[in-house]
């Protein structure tokens, strides 16, 4: 675990995504959850030593940020997209998940169900928890419902999967050029620490590399259809697994993530989106 500022903690060394918590002068708030249960019970009992748990933000509705909600009893908190996509989750699913990624969690899941945010919003909300305000606002991207959350008191935002920092990034169901604007969103919010979905705590000075990450996506998904190729010769010939490497425990999934990405680009290309 990392303490990011006096207040702020992050662990980035889970298989999934980074999740975090600040204290404040009236208890937890929480910013997404471990993806294996084993390790979603561990970060339980490390926050415990900091004080109740008030809130949950979970800032997208892929399985690794919220798989964890619920080890913690407490009210959870996204954009109304999120709650939506995470209510047609199978449990069943996630638990075969559990079983080829964390077999010792399994004995965690009895009674095992997604916890649904209880709070939702559209395009922000404010969040007061003791000195502490939590801005959320909607930031599409990798995700349609893509959240950050900054704690302008902390000078910290959580960018969620918008930012995936020297790691490979996800685009299998991104809206490329809506993630380009909400980059630019985040910048214009001047924090000093962006904690990302993946990958180590970063500054704002990433925010060029992932940009550019995005647009180099885009050309060669337009570059593809141009010259005419097939969605079987672009999965072919695509691939930026030589620019940076998978996420902890992710590493035999490279060459599959590419075919993802290219598959969603190659579609919003053909489709004139891109």
């Amino acid at each position: 675990m990392e303490q990011v500022t006096r207040n702020v903690y992050v662990e980035t060394g889970y298989r999934g995504c980074n999740p975090g918590f600040v204290v404040t002068s009236e208890g937890v708030v929480m910013i997404d959850t471990p993806q294996r249960p084993s390790d979603a019970v561990a970060w339980r009992e490390v926050i415990k030593k900091y004080g109740p748990v008030r809130f949950l933000i979970n800032t997208e509705p892929h399985g690794d940020h919220y798989t964890g909600n619920f080890f913690f009893d407490t009210v959870c908190i996204a954009q109304e997209g999120t709650r939506q996509v995470m209510s047609q989750a199978d449990p069943a699913q996630i638990k075969e998940r559990t079983r080829l990624i964390d077999p010792e969690g399994l004995a965690y899941m009895e009674g095992y169900r997604v916890r649904l945010p209880a709070v939702t919003f559209e395009e922000s909300m404010k969040l007061h928890v003791g000195e502490h305000v939590f801005e959320l606002l909607h930031t599409p991207g990798h995700t349609a419902s893509e959240t950050a959350v900054s704690i302008p008191r902390e000078g910290v935002i959580f960018t969620g999967d918008n930012i995936f920092y020297q790691v490979q990034a996800f685009l299998h169901e991104a809206v490329p050029l809506d993630w380009l604007d909400s980059l630019e969103k985040v910048r214009c919010l001047n924090a000093g620490i962006l904690v990302p979905g993946h990958g180590e705590v970063c500054t704002p000075a990433y925010l060029d590399e992932q940009a550019a990450l995005i647009r180099d996506w885009i050309a060669a998904a337009k570059d593809a259809v141009t010259q005419g190729w097939s969605l079987a010769e672009a999965q072919a010939r695509i691939s930026f697994l030589d620019r940076y490497p998978m996420g902890p425990g992710m590493e035999a999934f490279g060459a599959e993530l590419q075919k993802m990405n290219v598959a969603r680009l190659y579609a919003l290309a053909l489709d004139g989106q891109i």
